[in-house]
């Protein structure tokens, strides 16, 4: 394609699908933010393709020329089965199916990667200190039905061009929420030890997730010889919240220690020092909790390390409108220069 083959890719369907949730969006031209944003239900739909006829229906959208979908799942060939829901579908097929020109396919947090150079200061609370460093690596991860990661690294001429023009980014996708959890202390390890003989394998989404709080809290509760009653992550969040429930309240705790030990590791892999940002649909309803809780304290505690992580900021995504349709909106560009 040409230099000006991505003007010719509009208007654009977005979407940001999660387990839980699929959101969409239209992009109408390249001067022109994204609009016209509906979030549905993942379960009130049948396919990913039933999502999307719905969206245009509803908004009396004409065919888009080109759709971008980020996803939660590994892209790995034609086929696309979710992960935690239903849905499976062909690129190819949903392609011929909508009758665009162009489709990108790819992970929720790649797309969501795609979006960091372009989020705005009111968007993001820093916890913590640290400076990003301009042209440095950034790494994000997010808890939400499952916990999503990726990496944004500076490739040079190639790439996505970076929020201040000097230099290019090149997403990197991967499956980090499924690496094993890591216990740090003797409590932590109990708590491992509980998720691994339910589950077989303690991965880090386990307990990095929405059903992840639900796990922490039933291990704390077992590992106390209570009972463990509630069934959702608000009624947890919410007896924490009124202090009436001691194993939600360990759960909490667990979980930012959990998630700070998590995004310290991942800081270390990436070489992250542009900064850690993190989002998905849970924590940024914690802030106050968040702020208050050992998050920082275990992201920098990393031994001989721990000044290379001081200096390392860290970032919550709080952002009235999903990023990651952002994202899918710069991964058709980036196809089309490419």
């Amino acid at each position: 394609m040409s230099l000006n083959a991505s003007a010719s890719l509009y208007p654009r369907l977005l979407g940001d699908v999660g387990g839980t949730h699929a959101r969409f969006a239209w992009g109408e031209d390249a001067d022109g933010a994204v609009a016209d944003i509906v979030s549905y239900k993942c379960a009130e739909q049948a396919s990913l393709q039933e999502a999307i006829a719905r969206y245009l229906a509803e908004q009396g959208k004409p065919r888009p020329r080109a759709c971008a979908i980020g996803i939660a799942n590994p892209i790995v060939g034609d086929t696309v089965r979710m992960t935690n829901h239903h849905w499976s579908f062909s690129i190819a097929q949903l392609k011929q199916s909508l009758g665009v020109q162009r489709l990108a396919v790819l992970n929720d947090f790649t797309a969501l990667a795609l979006s960091l150079p372009a989020l705005r200061p009111e968007q993001l609370r820093q916890i913590g200190g640290g400076s990003a460093v301009a042209g440095e690596a950034l790494a994000v991860l997010g808890a939400g039905t499952g916990l999503g990661v990726a990496g944004l690294l500076p490739v040079g001429v190639a790439g996505i061009a970076s929020q201040g023009g000097n230099g290019s980014y090149a997403p990197i996708s991967g499956e980090g929420g499924h690496a094993s959890l890591a216990a740090i202390d003797e409590q932590e390890a109990a708590v491992v030890n509980c998720l691994r003989q339910r589950f077989g394998h303690a991965s880090a989404e386990r307990a990095l997730s929405g059903p992840g709080l639900l796990n922490l809290y039933q291990a704390a509760a077992q590992l106390a010889g209570r009972p463990a009653p509630l069934t959702s992550p608000q009624a947890l969040i919410a007896a924490a919240r009124e202090q009436r429930d001691p194993d939600c309240l360990a759960a909490l705790d667990l979980f930012f220690r959990f998630l700070g030990s998590f995004a310290g590791n991942l800081a270390l892999t990436y070489g992250a020092r542009g900064g850690v940002y993190v989002g998905g649909g849970v924590v940024p309803r914690l802030l106050p909790e968040l702020a208050a809780s050992r998050f920082r304290e275990r992201f920098e505690a990393k031994g001989r390390f721990a000044n290379y992580l001081a200096a390392v900021p860290t970032f919550v995504i709080d952002a009235a409108v999903s990023p990651a349709l952002i994202g899918a909106s710069r991964a058709l560009d980036a196809a089309a220069l490419g």
